[in-house]
């Protein structure tokens, strides 16, 4: 799960880490209220979405920059107007772009020199990694590609915790002065601590700057939260933005089903990501586009079937099913019904191709073909795969 700009730095102060004064407001009634908040002078207009690079991002009416720098509140007051739901359009978004639904004004820092910081979970070795570099305020995927050498990362024992030498490897591989160096090291164990404390999966500071007094602040700041976790942090869920989601996906875990959207025309129902994940490349492999990643779990229902289906008859691209079921645990008949129960309810026109295996199969089967609905079976996956490729094309 992620969080706004605004929503992260509410954390950071929560756990000492600094950053400069800001207020957020999501409506124009509340934009003078933001701002009053803050000092005279210098202001930052950050537009709110879940996505990168709003910098550099372009609105639908063509206004530029999503982070504007305003040298008087009156001016970020005039700039914010123009913001506040207007449709951003960066790199990450994708042509659609995202509605500005929230603004977020903090007081303009002095900046000495920008620095990148964040902590994230190391799949490779299952530990907290610290990745930092002198490189801030830049795209870090090009600073890694173009001078890797420039990238420092600190594996973090976590039974052990976050070592003071630790601490000072990375103030001396960013080349701090002492006094830097001191509110540095607060920084970096505070991050931490909210890192292992809230159960987040990446924390990004971006950049993390100096201060010509010697001090250190994360002038911004990106946190995404790991779901699995979110049972034992009801206040971090309750900061969920379900406008910054596709209501696909918001249904789909109302539902106990995961899901993503994709950009192809083939849907997929699958139980088990593994299962999914070479479902998806079946269909490429046959020359097909899958449309989502929807993992039905190992023990789903009717009801959750049928869910799955509106789920999927809701994204106007797809052009056809493929449904994907290896019975372990579950009963590949309860599955059955649901897929018969799923089509008559939805009057279901699209092609749409079952593979069963595994428990109880041959009663799934007879089910299906006992229907009288236009469902075709496969004998396999990849006969599976090549008939809803060929049905759709």
């Amino acid at each position: 799960m992620n969080v706004h700009e605004y929503q992260a730095k509410a954390l950071f102060e929560k756990f000492g880490v600094p950053v400069s004064a800001g207020a957020a407001a999501r409506t124009a009634g509340e934009i003078d209220a933001a701002l009053a908040r803050l000092p005279e002078g210098p202001t930052m207009v950050k537009a709110q979405i879940h996505a990168g690079g709003r910098g550099k991002g372009t609105f639908k009416d063509g206004f530029k920059g999503g982070v504007k720098f305003c040298p008087t509140k009156a001016e970020a007051r005039e700039i914010a107007g123009r913001m506040l739901g207007n449709t951003l359009v960066t790199a990450q978004t994708g042509p659609a772009g995202r509605v500005v639904r929230a603004l977020y004004f903090t007081e303009a820092s002095a900046i000495k020199k920008e620095y990148y910081l964040a902590i994230l979970l190391d799949r490779a070795t299952s530990r907290p990694v610290i990745v930092a570099s002198t490189e801030g305020g830049v795209e870090i995927e090009k600073v890694a590609h173009e001078t890797p050498e420039k990238l420092h990362k600190v594996l973090v024992d976590p039974a052990y915790g976050l070592a003071d030498f630790q601490v000072r490897e990375i103030i001396f591989k960013l080349g701090f002065n002492p006094a830097e160096a001191k509110s540095a090291g607060k920084l970096i164990r505070s991050l931490y601590a909210m890192f292992w404390e809230t159960d987040a999966s990446m924390i990004e500071i971006n950049p993390l700057i100096t201060t010509p007094a010697g001090g250190t602040l994360a002038l911004d700041a990106k946190v995404s939260f790991d779901d699995n976790a979110l049972f034992r942090h009801p206040e971090i869920l309750a900061l969920r933005d379900l406008n910054e989601e596709d209501p696909k996906e918001v249904e789909a875990s109302k539902a106990g089903l995961s899901y993503i959207a994709l950009d192809g025309n083939i849907a997929c129902l699958v139980n088990g990501a593994g299962l999914a994940m070479s479902t998806m490349d079946i269909i490429k492999h046959f020359g097909g586009n899958p449309a989502n990643f929807l993992d039905v779990g190992g023990g789903a229902t009717k009801e959750q079937v049928s869910a799955a289906f509106r789920i999927i008859l809701g994204d106007p691209h797809v052009k056809g099913i493929f449904v994907n079921i290896f019975g372990g645990i579950m009963d590949c008949n309860v599955i059955a019904l649901g897929i018969v129960e799923a089509v008559r309810e939805t009057g279901l026109k699209m092609p749409l191709v079952v593979r069963l295996e595994g428990n109880n199969v041959v009663a799934g089967k007879k089910t299906l073909a006992d229907s009288g609905l236009p469902i075709t079976s496969g004998d396999s996956m990849a006969d599976a795969a090549g008939k809803i490729v060929k049905l759709v094309a």
